[in-house]
């Protein structure tokens, strides 16, 4: 079973957010972010879904192990699908574009 604060943390991490970006995007405040890691505490399911949702990721996703299957939002489906019609410059620039956001 995942570590749910490390797994929190290295998505973060992954976006290069503070625990203040993932509060402001996850509608939490960042007292309560930082409250789980001081205590070591879990956050509910709840609070769980809007991390998740902050981080543009569902729960499945979250705790998806390995090869498990991952299901998709909409609207990365989406994205997922406006990538491949790119060719393969187009989509090393925008892997550059989005590594500089």
């Amino acid at each position: 079973m995942k570590d749910v604060l490390e797994e929190i943390t290295r998505l973060r991490l992954q976006r290069k957010w503070s625990e203040y970006k993932l509060a402001k995007h996850a509608g939490l405040s960042q007292s309560t972010i930082s409250t789980w890691y001081r205590k070591q505490q879990t956050p509910t399911i709840q609070t769980l879904d809007k991390v998740c949702n902050g981080l543009g990721i569902t729960l499945s996703q979250f705790f998806a192990e390995g090869d498990d299957p991952i299901s998709l939002t909409g609207e990365q489906k989406e994205l997922l699908d406006n990538w491949s019609a790119l060719t393969s410059e187009q989509q090393r620039i925008m892997k550059d574009l989005l590594e500089k956001m």
